[in-house]
């Protein structure tokens, strides 16, 4: 059996900004993290006492006999696309939800092509290498409206700055001590709003957007913010100047789409501002999922007894070894 461990992404200044269709034709920074909570794929031959040759665990369970009968789509593209040879079963679990705006369905494909590449006895890729198979088989082979920077970050781990360009992509670490490090993560807090939505839905509408032109200045804007997000972070600014780029950057992108926010969600963001948070943003493409607040750690249980709609609060890590096996 092979078991391969995989980060879910934090997204923190630049999100919106990722997709092809934006960074082809201008230049993009991002800043974005790996969370120490993760997905867990194990792959294992199948021996042939079944009526089923291939079996796949997910939140339902799929057993059948070519791989074109399989309805996960990430599944069936990787398995496809790397040529697997039938009798495989392949098994999913996740520390947090899917569908809340943490790039869960890249995780998964970055961690089940780690995994893949293994079970194949396949030279191991490097993070970049794992980090651009899953974006061509999610964007070409699947088809989907996903960005970069999941992949990116589930492959490498750490806090990073992205830097796109055309068909340029550059990752380095974000430039901030150990101990500023440690600050910035006690500062972190991560509730789920309850609301479970379809990234591949919330994603189209800003790709469309992008498209269509009606989203430039806003994105350029928010570029601007990413630019001035990395500066504070490597001049180890205090987190209230970074609360404050987060504040704008959610006013911001809340205006992306119609669909990104809601009274429900804007009316937590402002409790949680009220009662001391320095800002914040809901994670992923909007809609629902996780919120990150960035608070003093002195007033996150005020924050946490002011926000009743929350009841779900995750202690939050980094992660910073991306993407790896740790069964074999």
């Amino acid at each position: 059996m092979i078991i391969s461990k995989t980060p879910y992404r934090l997204s923190l200044f630049g999100g919106g900004a990722d997709y092809p269709s934006w960074f082809a034709s201008h230049e993009t920074k991002l800043v974005s993290a790996a969370m120490a909570n993760y997905c867990y794929i194990s792959v294992k031959q199948l021996p042939p006492y079944f009526d089923y040759i291939n079996r796949v665990i997910y939140s339902k369970i799929e057993s059948v006999r070519t791989f074109d009968e399989i309805e996960h789509p990430s599944v069936r593209a990787c398995l496809q696309y790397l040529q697997v040879p039938n009798g495989i079963s392949i098994s999913h679990d996740g520390d947090l939800p899917a569908r809340s705006g943490i790039g869960s369905s890249s995780s998964f494909t970055v961690g089940l092509v780690n995994a893949l590449q293994v079970y194949l006895n396949k030279l191991q890729h490097t993070p970049y290498e794992l980090a651009m198979e899953a974006i061509n088989i999610e964007q070409n082979i699947i088809g989907e409206s996903v960005g970069v920077q999941d992949q990116i970050m589930a492959a490498y781990g750490g806090i990073k700055v992205i830097e796109l360009s055309g068909a340029n992509m550059k990752v380095r670490d974000l430039r901030i001590s150990d101990s500023y490090i440690d600050d910035f993560e006690s500062h972190i807090m991560l509730g789920f709003s309850g609301i479970s939505r379809l990234s591949e839905v919330q994603a189209k509408k800003q790709v469309d957007s992008i498209k269509e032109g009606k989203s430039n200045k806003i994105l350029e804007d928010m570029q601007k913010l990413t630019r001035f997000a990395i500066e504070a972070f490597e001049t180890h600014s205090s987190f209230s100047e970074i609360g404050l780029f987060l504040q704008q950057q959610w006013e911001l992108k809340r205006t992306l789409t119609n669909t990104v926010s809601s009274d429900h969600i804007n009316s937590i963001y402002t409790d949680a501002i009220k009662e001391g948070a320095y800002g914040g943003k809901l994670m992923g493409a909007g809609g629902g999922g996780f919120f990150m607040f960035l608070a003093p750690p002195d007033a996150h249980q005020k924050i946490k007894e002011a926000l009743k709609q929350i009841n779900v609060w995750i202690p939050f890590k980094f992660d910073y070894e991306g993407s790896k096996i740790i069964m074999r």
